[in-house]
């Protein structure tokens, strides 16, 4: 089984679904100070996402069904922390108003 994607890649994957993307606005907007683009270059190797038609960096980026499904599980698992942690709050005050904090 393949480890959970990076915060990193579910932001890349994030902004990628956020509406249509050209290959040029992918190596413009997640540049790095490396000569690669590490996050770019994994989401493709790991087939996260892929390019179709166009030419001179005009090719759309788009996620794959495997991108999609890796988003869809890191929202879930942020959700479910999100839940947990607004539980614990809720608990925390409740037990302040109880005397018991």
């Amino acid at each position: 089984m393949k480890p959970e994607p990076s915060l990193i890649m579910i932001q890349f994957l994030q902004w990628v679904a956020d509406r249509p993307r050209c290959r040029a606005d992918v190596l413009d907007a997640w540049q790095s100070s490396c000569p690669r683009f590490p996050v770019w270059e994994d989401a493709r190797a790991e087939g996260l996402v892929r390019q179709r038609g166009g030419e001179r960096g005009e090719n759309r980026v788009e996620l794959t069904a495997r991108g999609r499904r890796a988003l869809t599980r890191a929202g879930a698992d942020q959700t479910l922390a999100d839940q947990t942690a607004a539980n614990q709050t809720l608990a925390n005050q409740t037990g302040e108003a109880h005397g018991r904090a």
